[in-house]
Parts: C-alpha cells; sequence; structure tokens
C-alpha cells in the first residue's frame, strides 16, 4: 500500500506548475478580452508563463519517455510532477531561459532532467529519451500556430495574434536550437548511441562547454544571420507574418516604446 501510495504521489501534478498554468490562463483570457488596463503587461504575463509551462513540458517528456525506457528513479526525483524546482539544474532550466526571452528575446534550451543512462537498453531508447524534449517545442509551435496557417484568425483579437505569433517564435527556436547536434543538446543526445566509443570519449570532455559556446555562436553577425534567416523561412512556412511576431515581440517588452506600427 505504502509503494503504491509514494508512486501515486511521484506522479501528481505539483502545485507549482499549477499555479503557472494558471496564470497562464487567465492572463491568456485578460489578453483576448482585452481586460488588462496594459495590454503589453498581459502579454509579458501570458508569454512568460506558456514559456515556463512549455519548459516544464519539455523537461516532463524526457523523464516520461526515461521511465517507459526502463530508468524508475525519474518519479523519486520529482520529475513525473512537472515542478521545475525539481530540475537537476533550476536556473539553466527555467531562470536562464527566461531571461533570454526578456533580453534577446528566443527561446533558448534549458538544462536536463538527470537521466540513469545505465538502465535502459537499446540505441533507439536513448536517441528517443533526447528527441522526446524538443519534439514537445515542435508540438507546441504546431498549436500556436494553427491559427495561422488554417487560416481561422477571423474573430482572434490582433493583441492575442501577436502574443501567439511570438510564443510561436520561441517554441521554433528552442526547437532549432535544441536539434542542434552539439554536446550537451538535445541533438547530440540523439546521435550519441550510434557514435564509435573512441568518438564518444573525443567529445566527452567538452560536453559541458557545448551549451555555452552555440550562445556565444549566436553573438557572431554571420551565424547570428544565418539562424535568424532559418528561423524566419520557418516561420513562414507556418503561416505567420513577420509583422505579427515582431509587434509580438515589442508588445512583450512594454517597458519599452511602442513601434506606430504595432499600435493596438
Amino acid at each position: 500500500m505504502s509503494t503504491t501510495t509514494s508512486r501515486h504521489d511521484e506522479r501528481r501534478i505539483s502545485p507549482v506548475f499549477l499555479a503557472i498554468l494558471a496564470v497562464m490562463a487567465v492572463t491568456g483570457w485578460a489578453v483576448w478580452t482585452d481586460f488588462a488596463a496594459s495590454p503589453g503587461l498581459a502579454v509579458f504575463l501570458f508569454v512568460t508563463s506558456a514559456w515556463i509551462v512549455s519548459l516544464c513540458l519539455h523537461e516532463y517528456a524526457h523523464a516520461r519517455t526515461a521511465l517507459h525506457g526502463g530508468d524508475i528513479t525519474v518519479g523519486a526525483r520529482g520529475y513525473l510532477t512537472l515542478n521545475p524546482l525539481a530540475y537537476t539544474h533550476a536556473v539553466l532550466s527555467i531562470i536562464l531561459p527566461v531571461l533570454f526571452v526578456i533580453m534577446g528575446g528566443i527561446g533558448l534550451p534549458g538544462g536536463a532532467v538527470f537521466i540513469d543512462h545505465g538502465r535502459i537498453r537499446g540505441r533507439w531508447k536513448h536517441s528517443l529519451i533526447s528527441a522526446a524534449g524538443p519534439l514537445t517545442n515542435v508540438l507546441f509551435a504546431v498549436v500556436c500556430t494553427a491559427p495561422f496557417w488554417l487560416g481561422a484568425l477571423d474573430g482572434v483579437p490582433v493583441v492575442f495574434r501577436y502574443a501567439l505569433a511570438f510564443l510561436a517564435f520561441l517554441q521554433v527556436t528552442a526547437a532549432l536550437l535544441n536539434f542542434l547536434p552539439v554536446p550537451g543538446l538535445d541533438g547530440y543526445g540523439v546521435i550519441e548511441p550510434w557514435l564509435s566509443y573512441r568518438i564518444k570519449r573525443q567529445i566527452e570532455p567538452y560536453a559541458p562547454y557545448g551549451f555555452f559556446v552555440v550562445i556565444a555562436l549566436l553573438f557572431v553577425p554571420a551565424v547570428n544571420g544565418a539562424f535568424f534567416d532559418a528561423i524566419d523561412a520557418l516561420m513562414r512556412a507556418l503561416g505567420v507574418p513577420e509583422l505579427s511576431r515582431y509587434c509580438g515581440s515589442n508588445l512583450y517588452r512594454f517597458w519599452q516604446d511602442q513601434p506606430e506600427i504595432c499600435a493596438v
């Protein structure tokens, strides 16, 4: 009986996550109905809380896939409760990605849940565990952009449309960055099981720095330009106008002067 109760507690949704979800719902309603006195503040709270929810779901996808792959320890670590405070690197998983959205406006990959890979058998399982997180961002992006590529924007308030476009942009950038085959990112985790032991040993010392190398490269003009060209192409393919994303980004930074083209 105690074991059953313990397992139930390990999978019970955290009140912390439910609180974040409630903020997303309330502020999303405020953006939709234009109830908020400051639309920019409402967009900021809605997008930020929705971004944190997506980060939690990203890490949950890793943990849940690992559980089915054989790592039964993820429950005891609290990873199945969607509680962001239970992550191995709470600063990297939540705080840093949120700060980057505020400062740079991109969906930065977060830290990772700890997976006991010794309990998992089979290269495909290892690859799927790594892919599960960014695939969640892909799914989130599809949901956010669905009104655009389905042509279902009639009746959608313009401010909410801008917020969705910016949130979709964050999900697309997070998915693209996470799928890069760079040590420390999920993309490398997808291909790592298929590499030779020799290559993995050569790469292993550099793995802790891969994440920071990617961030540094984004400050190189040529790399930055190529990256955002790819993002813009993906956003256009998903039917999201550049103006919507631009205005969503500006509304999100409500403390800055708003361009006239985005006046609401």
